[in-house]
């Protein structure tokens, strides 16, 4: 038998609440599962062992905090070099690697263009690591989650195209397999008090403001204006400025068809998905858009803004909308007048579903393993 191809992975915080740090566990725990590979994964923080995967901790200097990203680097480097690797794939900015997957823009373009920062020591530092490790003759191929990010590094870093892939999370599909729908579509609407026929339009997110919920907002308070036969509820789960939110609907006129329901556990907002009719996630910048995929996977058709990563996997009036423009209230509108019928609801959530299940973490796991076998020429 061969000698295992040794796999260092990279990733500051490895399977802890976050979507790189999940991105990561999924996969890497697929790839510890080909007998090909050892597997060694280098982290400061992680939930627990693994089988089949060997931890190390890195140290990372706190304070100043200029020294979180350069120490995290040099330390994890000098640890993947005591140890050995035949691959070193990176999902953080370290001084060197084979493969680098970007959950994020170049950090100089989050602080200016997302966040309307100026520079920071840290940000700065963070900005100077990374440079580094793209002009690294060793990084050969850089992964990116989406055609957004891929075409802002490329932007950024002027790196050949060819070089740059894209390699989108993936999700479960069987997660809502064993959840009967019209039971919970039935339990929902006892609990939000409205009756059967009242379509749920679903917005799950951690942070209202980036993600768009005044969007949504906007959307929703138009169609009103438009006096359609079945007025939607927008049920918004997750956590944000939940009282500011609450008095934008009543000044839009929308108070009595929204709900908020906060910060649900896992199995819940599950239910929730398969109890809801269609999703929006109309994002000012999203480099994918976690939510959206699971909204899929649970079979919703999606109405995403042009910002949201997950865009690439819409096919506009097929499995969703994209409404370019999150602003434009009327064109939002539109789409949701749109999946008011149960019918395009019907067929556009199958093809949802369809896409979803395309992208099988086992799927996106074996596209990577084709990306090492590539860089190790096996």
């Amino acid at each position: 038998m061969k000698e295992r191809k040794k796999i260092a992975v990279v990733i500051p915080r490895f399977g802890l609440v976050g979507g790189a740090e999940n991105f990561a566990a999924e996969l890497t725990a697929r790839t510890a599962a080909d007998p090909r590979f050892d597997v060694q994964v280098f982290a400061n923080r992680w939930r627990g062992a693994v089988p089949g995967i060997t931890l190390h901790r890195i140290p990372v200097i706190r304070f100043p905090r200029t020294l979180v990203t350069p120490s995290f680097a040099w330390f994890a480097n000098r640890a993947v070099a005591r140890e050995g690797a035949d691959l070193i794939h990176t999902h953080d900015r370290i001084c060197e690697a084979d493969l680098f997957t970007m959950h994020g823009i170049p950090h100089r373009l989050w602080v200016r263009d997302v966040r309307g920062k100026r520079m920071s020591l840290f940000d700065r530092a963070t900005c100077v690591v990374e440079a580094r490790l793209v002009a690294n003759p060793r990084c050969r191929r850089f992964l990116a989650v989406s055609s957004i990010t891929k075409e802002k590094f490329i932007g950024e870093y002027g790196v050949e195209e060819a070089r740059v892939l894209v390699l989108p999370p993936g999700t479960d599909v069987s997660r809502f397999s064993g959840i009967d729908r019209e039971r919970n579509r039935a339990a929902i609407r006892r609990s939000l008090g409205i009756d059967d026929s009242t379509p749920i339009l679903l917005f799950v997110s951690m942070n209202f403001e980036v993600k768009g919920l005044d969007y949504v907002m906007r959307g929703l308070a138009e169609l009103k204006r438009r006096q359609p036969p079945a007025m939607p509820v927008l049920y918004v789960v997750g956590r944000g400025n939940e009282g500011h939110y609450r008095r934008m609907a009543e000044e839009l006129g929308i108070g009595r068809h929204t709900r908020f329901s906060g910060v649900t556990g896992r199995e819940q907002l599950d239910a929730i998905y398969r109890g809801s009719d269609f999703f929006a996630m109309l994002s000012r910048f999203d480099t994918f858009g976690m939510a959206a995929l699971d909204a899929m996977a649970a079979s919703l058709p999606v109405v995403l803004s042009g910002n949201v990563g997950a865009k690439d996997l819409v096919l506009d009036g097929v499995n969703g909308f994209v409404a370019g423009d999150p602003a434009d209230a009327k064109a939002v509108a539109e789409r949701f007048v749109r999946l008011l019928d149960p019918e395009i609801r019907r067929r556009m959530g199958q093809e949802a579903f369809r896409t979803a299940g395309g992208q099988s973490w086992d799927e996106i796991a074996r596209r990577q393993i084709e990306i090492y076998e590539g860089l190790l020429a096996i």
